[in-house]
């Protein structure tokens, strides 16, 4: 499944969530890819996504999860890959 947290991480003077998958890199890239995301806002488990897009990247079919449950459904699915892995 797609998951998406609310835009709550301040950055670069604008508000991002994060976009991830708790099923496989594969799935979260092809939802990405659909939705004309660059393999640039990819970062080691999720995409930033802006908080204006956000809206678009649930009607797409994301699930919208609280920060914590996505981290939780990372970590249970063996996604989760922290700084340096």
């Amino acid at each position: 499944m797609v998951l998406i947290d609310p835009p709550n991480a301040a950055g670069h003077g604008r508000l991002w969530s994060h976009l991830a998958s708790d099923d496989s890199y594969e799935e979260l890239h092809d939802f990405a890819r659909g939705l004309g995301f660059s393999l640039r806002g990819f970062d080691r488990d999720h995409y930033d996504v802006p908080a204006e897009w956000y809206d678009d990247v649930v009607a797409a079919g994301a699930l919208p999860v609280s920060s914590r449950e996505l981290v939780a459904r990372l970590i249970a699915s063996g996604l989760r890959r922290r700084r340096g892995q």
